[in-house]
């Protein structure tokens, strides 16, 4: 196993680099991880995977029943949604399938409503039906007056977006992947193959993926492509406390408009409510700060959906930037000249498309010259359980009584701090630890927990710089 962030990078050159180490970054280097022959490797310009867009979205596992029908973004998230649900089911990923309803305010979104059925059809989501205000009120009693009524999409699903970014990169590293972090792509040079010249020095490899995320246009440019133009769009989101939660059973959504599903009230796996996101059309790719005006729209749009949710307690408020490009679909091409494929304009969905797309990609590289070789089942993974729904370790007498250790509360809210610092990519940062068990993430965010989580963590890393396989 193989984790590096900082020193010379390898010099002998692998058979396909992949720029960038979010959940589909990390999803195509496990679908690559399934072929002994190839030499990998997955770049990530920042200290952990994950850190990008796959971070800070809303969770959904998508049905796909809103998709662009005949798109490539249609098909892949209705692949996907299949895949990851049942790899989420094998490794241990929390899901909860809440289902979502889209609410109409107004006639004229009610009169959208058979439309978006209609689409739901076209895109083989056979299951969506129509409802009348009284239904919707005995399914969300604490919705605000004045819905008409809604379409019922009992697939929508929610998730565990870190763990499964997470788990991806786990199974690839475990694999025999190289994972090099704090490795900023600055030049590339077509040159017996590319030439990857970074912050780290020099990588080599025959065949590229662009998986660059909010970047990808760039990479894109630095190849003579200019197929599409990546604009943030930020998001800002209110988490709201545990408390909030018997207040929604469905995820919520508005009736979408042409920058987005629009503001959102959504139960989460870790037992929270999300009340978001803006759409902010930004000039900056590192805005991700949040606003006042941001926060005030998304009360005032929180104040419709579920009046009662403005009077609970705010746990945190985070913003994530998006991919979006103008273009309805995804960016995804391959150029066989260059021995290289984009995977741009990967938007939220891209969580739930991640596994199928990863497939899409690799049929794409083939095209492109890489030999893949056999195919080899990688061995099982199986993620600690951050959902609040499923027992922690330390409500498992079993565990505890096997490894007492596991019934040390050093955070209330959440942990297996211990786990995560010994795995095999491991956090660099007490923010990496947080996305790993939720640690300092809870009602009190770090406040009683916040010393012992960081004595944990230095004492975790300085063990981990004495370990094989792992540098800095």
């Amino acid at each position: 196993m193989t984790v590096t962030a900082q020193g010379p990078l390898p010099t002998a050159p692998y058979d396909v680099a992949i720029v960038g180490a979010g959940v589909v970054g990390c999803a195509l280097a496990r679908e690559l991880a399934r072929r002994p022959r190839l030499r990998v490797a997955l770049v990530e310009a920042q200290d952990d995977v994950g850190q990008g867009t796959s971070k800070a979205n809303t969770a959904i596992l998508h049905t796909g029943f809103d998709a662009t029908p005949g798109t490539l973004e249609a098909r892949l998230v209705r692949e996907g949604y299949e895949r990851l649900g049942a790899y989420a089911a094998e490794s241990g990923i929390p899901v909860e399938r809440t289902g979502a309803l889209l609410v109409a305010w107004d006639e004229d979104q009610l009169a959208a409503l058979p439309r978006l059925a209609g689409k739901a059809e076209r895109n083989a989501c056979h299951d969506t039906r129509l409802i009348g205000p009284d239904d919707l009120y005995a399914r969300e009693p604490h919705l605000g007056p004045g819905a008409l009524g809604a379409l019922h999409v009992p697939g929508e699903s929610i998730v565990c977006p870190w763990t499964t970014t997470l788990a991806y990169a786990t199974q690839a590293v475990r694999a025999g992947v190289d994972l090099h972090l704090n490795t900023a792509v600055r030049r590339l040079e077509r040159a017996d193959g590319h030439r990857l010249l970074t912050s780290r020095g020099l990588l080599r490899a025959r065949h590229l993926v662009n998986a660059a995320g909010l970047h990808a246009d760039t990479l894109d440019r630095l190849l003579g492509h200019e197929d599409f133009t990546v604009t943030p769009r930020r998001g800002q989101l209110l988490v709201y406390d545990t408390f909030a939660r018997p207040l929604v059973r469905h995820i919520l959504l508005p009736v979408p408009t042409a920058l987005g599903k629009g503001v959102l009230v959504a139960p989460t796996v870790y037992g929270n409510v999300l009340l978001g996101p803006t759409a902010e059309d930004l000039p900056d790719k590192r805005a991700t700060e949040s606003t006042a005006d941001g926060l005030a729209l998304l009360r005032d749009k929180g104040r419709r959906i579920l009046p009662a949710l403005l009077d609970e307690e705010v746990t945190a408020v985070y913003a994530g930037l998006r991919a979006a490009t103008g273009h309805e679909d995804y960016r995804i091409a391959a150029h066989p000249e260059q021995a290289y494929v984009t995977v741009g304009g990967i938007r939220s969905t891209g969580l739930t498309a991640s596994l199928a797309i990863a497939a899409h990609v690799t049929g794409l590289l083939a095209g492109t010259g890489l030999d893949l070789g056999p195919v080899r089942e990688l061995e099982p993974v199986r993620m600690p359980g951050l959902g609040a729904a499923f027992p922690r370790p330390c409500q498992q007498p079993e565990r505890v009584a096997a490894d007492p250790e596991y019934g040390t509360l050093v955070c209330h809210c959440d942990g297996e701090i211990r786990d995560a610092l010994a795995g095999p990519v491991p956090p660099r940062s007490l923010e990496g630890l947080r996305r790993r068990t939720r640690a300092r993430a809870g009602r009190c965010q770090g406040f009683y927990c916040g010393a012992a989580v960081r004595e944990l963590f230095e004492r975790g890393r300085g063990a981990g710089r004495e370990g094989a396989g792992r540098e800095g």
